[in-house]
């Protein structure tokens, strides 16, 4: 029993390392070839774990192997377009100005349902207000509506807006995040003496404590 525990926390590890080797992905983003790769790195490590009398050894070889390969063609792709364009695929472009491209669609092997499902997960549910709408490697569908189904902006407006930035986060569930003080160059006193300002007294007591890139602090306590 407590080799078979120690045997999957060893390949747990041994197979995140090589999964992190590849790169951060969401499921939906990941090639064909990547599938491929971390399908078979997952299926290794179950062969090992179920297999008692396997070396565990012979497990650190393959899944070294298949990382290794998955870096080298990672390179090779963004080092080579025809490399690239072989394990990755290109884009297809299904609706040109409101016109379904059929071909394209047998193509991609692309039903009509498939599409219309996606067009309405983009709030469009006519194919004619439609500028592209391009079938991504990854599968997801990118959709352009006509710059007259286009919400307006404010620049449409022209109306100036400010940067906004991204807002950086100072405390959460009670725990300081002094990498984000150091980052807007403040400090654990200004951040106590502004927690006063609001009747705060003790920061463990903050659920979340967020600075606005405006300079205001946004607090929620627990």
């Amino acid at each position: 029993m407590l080799n078979l525990l120690l045997r999957t926390i060893f390949v747990y590890f041994l197979t995140l390392g090589a999964l992190r080797l590849m790169g951060k992905r969401e499921v939906g983003e990941l090639t064909p070839f990547d599938l491929v790769v971390s399908l078979m790195i997952a299926e290794l490590g179950v062969i090992v774990i179920e297999q008692r009398n396997t070396n565990l050894i012979d497990a650190v070889i393959p899944l070294v192997t298949l990382a290794s390969i998955e870096l080298i063609v990672s390179y090779l792709s963004l080092k080579n377009s025809t490399i690239r364009r072989l394990i990755n695929g290109t884009p297809s472009i299904l609706i040109r100005n409101g016109k379904i491209d059929e071909t394209e669609m047998r193509k991609s092997r692309y039903s009509i349902h498939d599409l219309l499902m996606q067009l309405h997960e983009n709030s469009i549910f006519n194919p004619s207000d439609v500028e592209f709408a391009i079938l991504e490697t990854s599968g997801d569908l990118t959709v352009i509506p006509k710059s007259q189904h286009r919400g307006l902006t404010p620049n449409d407006l022209g109306i100036a807006t400010k940067y906004e930035g991204i807002p950086t986060l100072l405390i959460t569930d009670g725990e300081i995040n002094y990498n984000g003080l150091d980052k807007v160059n403040l400090d654990e006193a200004w951040l106590l003496k502004e927690l006063k300002k609001r009747g705060i007294e003790d920061f463990k007591d903050v659920m979340l404590a967020v600075l606005e890139t405006d300079g205001e602090l946004y607090t929620s306590i627990k």
